[in-house]
């Protein structure tokens, strides 16, 4: 009888722990957490652009059922040049408080001028003057300035994709990588320039880095980019006559031009084995692909160091 007794009680106690268990977890899930939403890019391949100004009006996000939220908190307008934001630089957009939880995707809200809208007045159609739709635009070396248009169905935001958790009463850090190079596209002939973002949400702590030196350089006063990309997802293609409106190399991760000293640096990777395409530009335009690096694995909170040896490269 002692036995049984015992037993019921420890069965007693066990089921009191689960469900005690279970009452503060759902009490913690209640508990909102931070986001703490920073901005960074990678850089462009024309060289005589200095500028590409972004001004953003807000936030959105949401959890179920597709339904978007504004973010509250948000301090805007924040216009920011995306050029400056480069080189693992980044700038906080602000710390907003979330419902603790699972999300896949931010909507940044930009002030663009939709295409169809009209020209705008900027120093870069010969007019004097700011541009008409101030922002968001391109600035040139020289001082001029070109209005970036939207497609249509602009008004809705951009999406940001990186799947990201909330902690209940805690902090996660993110940044969003607005890809310059993919994102601004010639439209034909016609001088306009088409704003179609890319942008990458990143968890800082699950970020990693590949990094180092390029030896036996071009000596023709060309450039060098390095092009990330995700193991065994290059293919010649990438690098062929793109399309209008579009880029070469489209399914690059990030990319990175190499510095006067020599050197590059490919930031907030997640953690997975990367394939480098190491790509000559001169004044701007795309002259060949070098050779690729296969094979160079990223870890969370570490960078790897890989050098570059341009006269020792693979091909495809």
């Amino acid at each position: 009888m002692k036995t049984k007794v015992t037993l019921l009680a420890a069965l007693i106690a066990l089921f009191a722990f689960f469900t005690g268990c279970e009452e503060d977890e759902g009490e913690n899930l209640g508990q909102p957490g931070t986001v703490a939403l920073s901005l960074t890019d990678a850089p462009i391949d024309d060289t005589s652009i200095t500028g590409v100004y972004i001004t953003i009006t807000g936030i959105k996000y949401h959890k179920k059922n597709n339904e978007w939220k504004t973010l509250e908190g948000f301090e805007g307008p924040q216009t920011h040049n995306l050029l400056e934001l480069q080189d693992s630089i980044s700038v906080l957009l602000g710390n907003f408080e979330m419902e603790a939880g699972q999300y896949n995707q931010l909507r940044f809200m930009l002030d663009a001028a939709e295409r169809g809208q009209g020209q705008g007045q900027g120093q870069g159609q010969g007019q004097g003057g700011p541009p008409t739709t101030p922002g968001c635009y391109i600035e040139y070396e020289d001082g001029s300035t070109v209005d970036l248009f939207v497609p249509s169905g602009g008004k809705s935001g951009y999406k940001a994709t990186g799947a990201f958790r909330v902690p209940s009463n805690g902090t996660v850090e993110l940044t969003a990588d607005f890809d310059v190079r993919k994102s601004v596209v010639k439209a034909g002939n016609s001088g306009r320039y088409i704003l179609k973002p890319t942008i990458r949400l990143i968890t800082n702590n699950e970020a990693g880095a590949i990094a180092g030196g390029v030896t036996n350089m071009p000596d023709d006063s060309s450039d060098v980019t390095i092009y990330a990309y995700e193991d065994d997802k290059y293919s010649d293609e990438e690098a062929a006559e793109p399309a209008d409106e579009e880029n070469r190399f489209p399914n690059a991760v990030t990319s990175d031009m190499v510095c006067d000293t020599n050197h590059y640096r490919l930031s907030y990777l997640a953690p997975m084995t990367y394939d480098l395409v190491v790509v000559n530009h001169k004044n701007g335009e795309f002259v060949e692909v070098l050779g690729i690096v296969q094979d160079v694995a990223v870890e969370s909170r570490k960078t790897t160091n890989q050098p570059i040896d341009i006269s020792d490269l693979s091909t495809q």
